[in-house]
């Protein structure tokens, strides 16, 4: 059931276990431990659950914040699928986006990501008919890396006796990808550029261009991709209600509107929380979903942090990019606009993706670096029954936190004139940008709303608006106190920042924490079930 702390639901005097953040890492978490039998309460913040999963709406219209495609979902023998089988008892369904899933657009240039690696070695040399053995030796590269991601997580998940004993034969196969950039490891590959430039088309979905993020990341991603997308019938928000269900088969609440102040710590054991009203509730174990720094800077009580110097373990990592999200409703059906289910990257053509970049950072008058567009109402095979003659788009860029930050201590929805026309000119210019896509939509737009990083800070409380947590750099995969265990007993962690980011790496660490918390081979038993 979910309910609103507001409104002083009945509250059990002890949980099995506390959920701080209703995130895919932190709804897997829930789901598993119903799933073991544990009574389990979820707190988030938010007015709605889901953290990046979560939808909102506006006139007749809503839009998924988070979730633009998933790969992996048409394969009823992939991990990820079986595991959201499980969380969800099979209620969740998918949508096939064909067999085009993304579209690389550099100035006038176009190339297809299309599903089925064999048909993407294809297409891939159809443009590049000379880069055929660097083509076969990417995606070989690619499988490679992927591979190492398992023993890694396995480390992850082990007693820290045992990770010292073999941690490192665990973790070293994956640092020989880890360590490098993926511009690095390109460059081994091809030289050429436009191919290079091509290949890293999707490097939005991580937030770090090719020269400064991990060879591994841009590995994971890819493969994850390379048999197609695919979207929620019904919308990211069936997410939380195939999962909830499950919680609340074992006596387990999301609360909503419950603010967390603090984790109550005892002999360096966690035994509850201190909601923002004063009020405490206790449970055997806790586990937060909010992202490392979020948790370490200000969850845990100063001599806690101090205590195991948790505050140094965050100078070794970096916020992820920020963004803004321009949430566009249009009068007229995915067939009438002739809308696609293919996602759009659309780049400048006068320079690599490093550089633009930091073209964009020196001056966000400059072009805009990257731009991803996203048709979400005609992806869903259900949306007409809900929003009938209507349909949605999206429109995603980076944007620096510091374009913001002086808005900071104001209030959503009233920040004032200046902070408004900001938002104008950056939604007249993605605006533009669409119409050269999509001529024909010009004049068809209902309704159109921008957010900024201040927005993310608001409705998901991370610091700086970032949307992956922390950045995917060669030096995030050295971190070995980026795990679900902490030094705090009975203290746990899950989330994207546990191993990658995205709903696959979020759902993942769900998997890794149950593993921890219970010493249960959790993918075991759902294979076993299946």
């Amino acid at each position: 059931m979910i309910q609103s702390y507001k409104q002083n639901p009945q509250l059990q005097k002890n949980y099995d276990t506390i959920i701080i953040g209703s995130g895919m890492g932190g709804l897997t978490t829930a789901a598993f431990l119903a799933k073991e039998g544990q009574k389990v309460l979820v707190l988030e913040r938010h007015y709605t659950p889901g953290g990046f999963t979560h939808i909102f709406k506006r006139k007749d219209y809503e839009w998924d914040v988070g979730i633009h495609y998933i790969g992996q979902m048409q394969n009823p023998k992939s991990m990820l699928k079986q595991l959201f089988d499980y969380i969800t008892d099979k209620q969740l369904h998918w949508e096939d986006l064909g067999e085009v899933y993304d579209k690389i657009i550099i100035g006038n240039r176009s190339y297809d990501f299309v599903k089925g690696v064999k048909n993407f070695k294809v297409k891939m040399i159809s443009y590049f008919p000379d880069e055929k053995e660097a083509i076969d030796k990417y995606i070989d590269t690619i499988y490679a890396a992927s591979k190492t991601i398992r023993k890694f997580q396995i480390d992850k998940v082990i007693p820290p006796i045992a990770s010292n004993l073999i941690g490192g034969f665990l973790r070293n196969p994956l640092y020989k990808y880890s360590d490098k950039t993926t511009y690095e490891v390109l460059r081994t590959i091809t030289k050429n550029e436009e191919l290079i430039k091509v290949l890293t088309g999707q490097y939005g979905d991580f937030g770090l261009p090719p020269k400064k993020s991990s060879f591994l990341m841009h590995a994971l991603l890819v493969s994850h991709y390379f048999n197609g997308g695919s979207f929620p019938v019904g919308g990211s928000s069936q997410i939380v209600k195939t999962i909830e269900p499950i919680i609340a088969k074992s006596g387990g609440t999301i609360l909503i509107n419950a603010e967390v102040d603090k984790v109550i710590i005892e002999n360096n054991t966690a035994i509850g929380v201190k909601m923002t009203d004063g009020k405490k509730i206790y449970a055997k174990k806790i586990v937060s979903g909010t992202g490392v720094m979020h948790t370490f800077n200000k969850l845990l009580p100063q001599e806690t942090i101090a205590k195991f110097n948790l505050k140094a373990q965050l100078q070794k990592v970096d916020h992820s990019i920020s963004h803004v999200g321009l949430y566009i409703g249009l009068k007229g059906t995915t067939e009438e606009l002739q809308l696609p289910k293919s996602n759009y990257w659309i780049y400048p053509d006068d320079c690599d993706h490093d550089t633009c970049v930091e073209r964009y950072l020196d001056d966000i008058n400059k072009p805009f670096p990257l731009i991803f567009i996203s048709f979400p109402s005609a992806k869903d095979p259900d949306w007409q029954n809900r929003y009938p003659g209507r349909s949605t788009i999206d429109i995603i860029t980076l944007a620096p936190y510091d374009m913001f930050k002086k808005w900071k201590e104001t209030k959503w929805m009233k920040r004032g004139a200046d902070y408004k026309a900001l938002k104008e000119d950056i939604s007249q210019r993605l605006l533009n940008e669409l119409y050269k896509q999509l001529p024909h939509v010009k004049g068809k737009i209902d309704y159109y709303e921008l957010s900024t990083p201040l927005s993310t800070q608001n409705f998901v409380n991370y610091d700086k608006g970032e949307i992956y947590g922390i950045d995917h750099s060669p030096k995030r995969f050295k971190q070995k106190f980026l795990r679900p265990r902490t030094p705090i007993k009975n203290f746990y962690l899950t989330g994207q920042d546990i191993v990658s980011c995205g709903v696959g790496g979020a759902l993942f660490s769900g998997v890794l924490t149950v593993s921890a918390m219970t010493g249960t081979n959790i993918i075991k038993k759902v294979l076993m079930e299946k």
